[in-house]
C-alpha cells in the first residue's frame, strides 16, 4: 500500500558534488539529513512523497508527540532539516550506482531521478521505508490504516474494546492474536487458509479467542461505508469493526538495484541488511529505518537515522582528512616524506 501525501514546496537539487544524498523522506531519512546537516555537511533529501503512515491519523507509543499526525511531523522534519542548510527534494529515484572516485580516492556516487535529473554525492543513506503486502481480499484495501490495522501499539487503544478480526497471512498472525487479545475480549481468528496447530487452538480457547476456518471472500461495509464484517465462503456474515491483518513486508527497493545492497529474510518480510548503525556491505551506502527493521516504530527509525547520519559523518571526517594529506603530499612531496 501507498499513499501520496499532500504536495509541498521542492528544494531545488543541489549541482556539483554534495556530501550525502539521503533516499527517502521519512523518520528516518529526516533525522538522518537532521544530524549530517547540523554537522555542516551538505545534504539532498529525495523524497518520493508517499510514506508508509500517510493513511494514518495519528502516529502513537512516540514520547511527547503522541496523537500527532504523520504528516505533521514530516513537515517539521522538513522543515528543521532545512534550517540547517539541507535540501529536501521531491522526486523518485530510479537509478542509484557508484561513480568513478574523486582524484585523491574518496568515493562517489550517481543518483538519478524519474524526470532525469541527477546529483553527485559522496555517501548515501537508503531510509525508503516499506510496503505492506495485504491480502487480496476485496474491500481490505480501502479501510488499510483505518478499520484495517497491522499493529497493536501503533493502533490498538483506538480500537480496544471493539468486535476484531484477525485476518491470518501465515505463523506471525498467532502472536498477532494474543496481542490484539489484550485489547479486547471480542476477537476472532480467521485461519483464512494457513496452519493453526492444536496447542495454539487451545490457547486460543483458553484466552476466549473464536476460531474461524473458512476461509474470507470479502470485507463487508454498512450503508455508511464503515466496515461491518466480513464475508465467509459459506456466504455467512461474521460482524467485525476492526480487521488485523499481520501483513507481509517488504523493503522498497526500486530504483536501488545498482547498489548491489544485500538484502535478507526475515520471519515478517524481507529487507536490506545491515550491521552497527545501518552500515551495509557496500562501502559508502548506509540504511535506515523500515527498509531495514521491518517492524521499527517511527522513534525508532528516527533514531536509526540518526545513528547512521552520525556515522556517515564520521566517515566523511576521515576521508577529509586523507584528502587533505594527499594535498599535502602532492604539493610537497618532501614535506610528506620527511
Amino acid at each position: 500500500m501507498a499513499v501520496a501525501t499532500p504536495p509541498y514546496a521542492s528544494d531545488a537539487l543541489a549541482e556539483g558534488t554534495v556530501d550525502a544524498v539521503v533516499i527517502g523522506g521519512g523518520a528516518a531519512g529526516l533525522n538522518g539529513a537532521l544530524i549530517l546537516a547540523r554537522s555542516r555537511r551538505s545534504v539532498v533529501v529525495i523524497d518520493s512523497g508517499s510514506p508508509r503512515n500517510a493513511p494514518a491519523e495519528a502516529v502513537h507509543g512516540l514520547l511527547a508527540l503522541d496523537g500527532t499526525p504523520p504528516s505533521e511531523i514530516l513537515r517539521l522534519g522538513r522543515e528543521q532539516v532545512r534550517q540547517y542548510g539541507g535540501r529536501v527534494v521531491h522526486g523518485e529515484v530510479v537509478s542509484a550506482e557508484s561513480a568513478a572516485p574523486s582524484s585523491d580516492g574518496d568515493l562517489r556516487f550517481t543518483v538519478t531521478l524519474g524526470d532525469g535529473r541527477s546529483i553527485t554525492a559522496r555517501r548515501i543513506l537508503v531510509a525508503t521505508g516499506l510496503t505492506d503486502v495485504l491480502p487480496q481480499v476485496p474491500g481490505l484495501a480501502e479501510h488499510w490504516g483505518h478499520s484495517v490495522v497491522h499493529c497493536p501499539y501503533c493502533h490498538g487503544w483506538e480500537v480496544r474494546d471493539e468486535p476484531i478480526g484477525i485476518l491470518a497471512t501465515g505463523p506471525a498472525s498467532i502472536n498477532h492474536a494474543h496481542l490484539f487479545r489484550q485489547l479486547t475480549e471480542d476477537l476472532t481468528y480467521f485461519t483464512h487458509g494457513t496452519d493453526l496447530d492444536e496447542d495454539s487452538r487451545a490457547r486460543f480457547a483458553a484466552r476466549g479467542i473464536r476460531v474461524i476456518d473458512t476461509p474470507v471472500t470479502e470485507v463487508v461495509n454498512d450503508e455508511d461505508g464503515a466496515l461491518a464484517g466480513v464475508r465467509l465462503a459459506d456466504g455467512q456474515v461474521v460482524a467485525r469493526r476492526i480487521v488485523a491483518v499481520a501483513a507481509p513486508m517488504q523493503a522498497r527497493t526500486q530504483g536501488l538495484e545498482g547498489l548491489g545492497l544485500p538484502v535478507q529474510d526475515l520471519p515478517k518480510g524481507r529487507g536490506f541488511a545491515s550491521g552497527m548503525a545501518g552500515a551495509t556491505e557496500v562501502p559508502g551506502v548506509w540504511v535506515a529505518g523500515n527498509v531495514t527493521d521491518l517492524v521499527a516504530q517511527v522513534g525508532a527509525s528516527a533514531a536509526a537515522g540518526a545513528l547512521a547520519g552520525a556515522d556517515i559523518n564520521s566517515t566523511l571526517a576521515t576521508a577529509d582528512t586523507d584528502a587533505a594529506l594527499h594535498a599535502v603530499a602532492e604539493a610537497s612531496p618532501t614535506a610528506a616524506t620527511g
